[in-house]
């Protein structure tokens, strides 16, 4: 019988086939990143203060700034040690009963007593239309903006686990497609929606379809190109997602209105189901449902394409997981060491979700020019992918992967007592700690997958993996919350829970040249694992050794 693996000798490991498919499931990452992160020019909230009809009425009459107009409406609080106008009192007096004029210069309101806002907001919109203004979530209802995140990921948890039954179940083409059908959907909802209820409905729809078609995505292009490619193509295909961070700021820069920028970045997974027609199912998914014929059609297109041969051993494919056992929960935390990888894995999901979401959204609080600094934040993702292909097989698994965690927690850390006279300093160590969480993001999805074995891989990744998605409904409200506070704040929390998890990667095995675990005690007992694979080693190097005398004694 011939495994897949060993017709892909034949048929080419990553051919001209592989690399056309391999690009056109790149782009699909390019608008996860507007869905993921998309909230920071959607949800951008401007200066805002208390609206009084009367002053506003009073404003044009008399030709008033909308300074003159402010100073009349909102008293000085004193923020965080600073004054500032207050953005949820005005003073409580009724403008329709005063005598007043135009001339208001001298007019003395520090006794004034003030009330909560009663007709609304004004806001100082700089150009730009979000949800935010639209629906008046400031104030009181700041904590609604959580919400619109926090149900992407909600969405996000529910679709990465249904979808990832449904591409088991019924093929990894076939839910990539059915995704981008429910994206194209609920993202045109999104855009259209009349209040903010049916927003976060829709929002946590966009969700579903969204993560769970990037996955099947993902799976797909693993499962047809050779193993030593797989965690190439794995890291490159994240790659394309910080291709979508660059592509983000440009579009919001020139669509101005959150509800047409929603389109835009929907318009893509309405594009990608044309792929119905280029995109092969996947082979190893077919053998496995016992569907050998499509199998070997898909897989003679692919010699043909790539100019390769393939010999009669087509003839007697099978799927070389047919033998595998059937996983529970409970091995993942039944024995110590399984369960100790579990938890540290999960704890280091957890903050990767945490932090680098909680970067991104930083963004649009800090009151500079939201555009560049996102642009600039973006750029330096890209060393990561770099850095993890130069270092992982000079130095392992481990080093790099806890190394990223320490960096991205201690730039957090610094950059929280780096004053603001200091901004290109504070920047810069910003971006290294953007730079280490990047890396440590992506990682976390290859050292997960090893530190599994061969039968309880798929779910010990997605049991792990939800913690991802649990981290990105805490972020906003861990940010936006804290951030009221103290705006530096949420990166002394970044910084703990990044250095905690560094330290606890230290305590996972290495495993650069280790064979991939194929049962429970692999894990447990490691060095029995080991301890085969030298005695398997020996005995090939032997056998070869009498081949090879047996030749020379038939020659003589």
């Amino acid at each position: 019988m011939t495994t897949f693996d060993e017709i892909l000798e034949e048929a080419g490991k990553f051919g001209p086939y592989q690399r056309r498919i391999f690009a056109m499931l790149c782009l699909s990452s390019i608008p996860f990143a507007g869905v993921y992160v998309g909230i920071v020019f959607q949800g951008f909230t401007p200066d805002h203060w208390c609206r009084d009809s009367a002053v506003v009425e009073m404003r044009q009459t008399c030709s008033w700034s909308l300074a003159d107009s402010r100073r009349l409406t909102v008293p000085v609080v004193n923020v965080s040690g600073g004054l500032q106008q207050s953005s949820c009192e005005q003073y409580d007096v009724d403008w329709n009963t005063t005598t007043l004029g135009c001339d208001t210069q001298e007019l003395d309101l520090s006794i004034t007593p003030t009330t909560a806002c009663k007709d609304g907001w004004e806001y100082d919109y700089k150009g730009r239309q979000s949800f935010v203004t639209e629906f008046d979530l400031v104030c009181s209802d700041a904590w609604l903006v959580d919400m619109y995140q926090a149900t992407l990921n909600v969405g996000y948890l529910v679709g990465s686990i249904a979808i990832g039954y449904l591409a088991d179940r019924f093929g990894r083409k076939m839910s990539f497609l059915m995704s981008n059908v429910m994206n194209g959907i609920a993202g045109i909802l999104v855009a259209v929606a009349p209040n903010y209820v049916s927003l976060l409905v829709f929002r946590t729809l966009y969700g579903f379809g969204v993560k769970g078609g990037w996955m099947s995505g993902y799976v797909l292009i693993t499962e047809i190109v050779g193993v030593e490619y797989r965690r190439t193509v794995g890291v490159i295909y994240q790659m394309f997602f910080s291709i979508g961070i660059l592509f983000l700021p440009l579009l919001a820069y020139f669509i101005t209105d959150w509800r047409w920028l929603q389109v835009v970045i929907t318009v893509p997974y309405i594009l990608f189901l044309s792929y119905y027609w280029f995109i092969p199912e996947s082979p190893r998914w077919l053998l496995s449902q016992k569907k050998k014929s499509k199998a070997v059609e898909i897989t003679e297109a692919m010699a043909k394409e790539n100019k390769m041969t393939l010999s009669k051993n087509i003839e007697t494919l099978r799927d070389d997981n047919a033998e595998s056992c059937t996983a529970s929960f409970m091995d993942l935390i039944r024995t110590p060491k399984m369960r100790k990888h579990t938890f540290i894995l999960s704890y280091n999901w957890f903050t990767s979700a945490v932090v680098y979401q909680g970067l991104i959204m930083r963004l649009g609080i800090l009151g500079g020019n939201v555009y560049v600094d996102f642009l600039v934040s973006g750029l330096v993702e890209f060393p990561a992918a770099l850095l993890i292909l130069v270092t992982i097989e000079r130095f392992g698994r481990r080093i790099p992967f806890a190394s990223a965690n320490i960096v991205a927690g201690a730039a957090c850390f610094i950059t929280a007592f780096i004053p603001d006279s200091m901004f290109w300093f504070k920047t810069a160590v910003a971006c290294i700690g953007r730079l280490g969480i990047t890396m440590a993001f992506e990682m976390v999805v290859f050292v997960n997958t090893e530190l599994y074995p061969t039968f309880v891989r798929n779910l010990g990744v997605s049991v792990c993996s939800t913690l991802c998605d649990i981290g990105g409904m805490v972020a906003p409200f861990l940010l936006y919350r804290l951030a009221a506070i103290w705006l530096e704040l949420p990166l002394i929390i970044f910084g703990v829970v990044a250095l905690v998890a560094g330290g606890l990667v230290l305590l996972l095995p290495e495993t650069r040249g280790v064979p991939l675990p194929e049962t429970i005690d692999d894990i447990e007992f490691p060095d029995r694992k080991t301890e085969d694979v030298v005695e398997n080693q020996q005995l090939k190097t032997l056998l070869k050794s009498d081949l090879t005398n047996n030749k020379e004694t038939t020659t003589v």
